[in-house]
């Protein structure tokens, strides 16, 4: 079986934007109407979904997709707690759509209706809706939701401790992920989701998190940002800050994907980190569309990269199957239940 850790409900109907649209247009201007979420039909969302995702997944091998809703239209950024919990609830709605109606293909990953130096008591509600109403299997949850101005605590801070509490207890993982960038510094897929990914891993590395969530788990994505290719010298900033050796201070709970969008870079991926600690994904729809005119290929066809290191079968297995069950295992019992074993 092949599962992606790291899809995206880029494809969504345009109804569901133009009620963004209404919802920004009323912060700016609040004699406008509260807008409601869109009404969208059951056909609405297998069009958007049959000729894109699952048409994709069925020509390049995969079986299941973790989607989640769009990343970069989180905006988290934008600081009212009210449009926030609607903009999430849609979002989240929409997706738990698409696995009812594709429930052999995809399976849920929430938004979570973050603010800048806003209460995390949203988000934890917002998570439990849907994890124990929805089905949902994990959540992306933004480091920095000031959109790259890095106003935030960092992630071993205990503002996050209600929220990682939560997710212990339902034992479901987070995928670290922010959303747009509102600094013109970095542009929002080549650089701030990177900056978040490398970011993220040094605070671990500062940190003793797990020391206090000992089964809380992480999902870095986009291979990690600059993390394996600097493995030594994350090694070495451990070992100079007095930190523990570092696969058993942050490896046993954090794990990347395969969202590396050439063979050299999951190669490198697969070469530095332990086969244990990554799991397969294409990040599809996302970052990086179109045709790499020096292979033929689509840039995102991730599994062709994974194929050409012909791994040992057992070590594909853990990659494309095995290693997504273990870190969600909401996901794995329904595969379970389902005689996918």
């Amino acid at each position: 079986m092949i599962i992606d850790c790291h899809g995206h409900y880029t494809t969504v109907p345009h109804a569901h934007k133009a009620f963004r649209e209404a919802q920004l247009a009323r912060l700016a201007d609040a004699s406008l109407p509260e807008p409601a979420p869109a009404k969208i039909g059951d056909d609405e969302i297998r069009a958007s979904i049959e000729d894109n995702q699952l048409r994709l997944m069925h020509e390049r091998g995969g079986d299941l997709t973790i989607l989640s809703p769009q990343a970069s239209a989180m905006e988290h950024h934008v600081p009212d707690p009210a449009t926030a919990r609607a903009w999430a609830r849609a979002c989240n709605d929409l997706v738990h759509r698409v696995v009812g109606l594709f429930p052999e293909h995809f399976a849920g990953a929430c938004q979570l209706p973050q603010t800048p130096g806003g209460s995390l008591g949203d988000s934890i509600a917002e998570l439990r809706r849907c994890v124990e109403q929805l089905g949902f299997v994990g959540c992306n949850l933004n480091p920095d939701p000031s959109g790259g101005h890095w106003t935030s605590k960092p992630l071993t801070d205990e503002y996050w401790y209600p929220l990682y509490e939560v997710l212990v207890e339902l034992d479901v993982p987070a995928m670290i992920h922010v959303s747009a960038s509102c600094n013109p510094n970095f542009h929002a897929l080549g650089a701030h989701y990177l900056n978040a990914d490398t970011s993220a891993f040094m605070q671990l590395i500062e940190g003793d998190l797990f020391a206090d969530f000992p089964t809380l788990r992480f999902v870095i994505p986009h291979g990690g940002g600059a993390v394996p290719y600097h493995w030594g010298r994350y090694r070495g900033l451990a070992d100079r800050l007095g930190r523990p050796p570092l696969d058993g201070h942050v490896m046993r709970n954090v794990f990347f994907d395969t969202c590396v969008y050439h063979h050299a870079g999951v190669g490198l991926l697969c070469d530095v980190i332990d086969v244990d600690n990554i799991l397969f994904a294409s990040e599809m729809l996302g970052a990086v569309r179109g045709i790499d005119p020096e292979t033929g290929f689509h840039w995102d066809d991730t599994k062709r990269y994974v194929d050409a290191l012909d791994l040992p079968e057992e070590d594909a297995r853990k990659v494309f199957e095995l290693n997504a069950r273990r870190v969600y295992p909401r996901l794995d019992a329904r595969l379970t239940a389902a005689g996918m074993v």
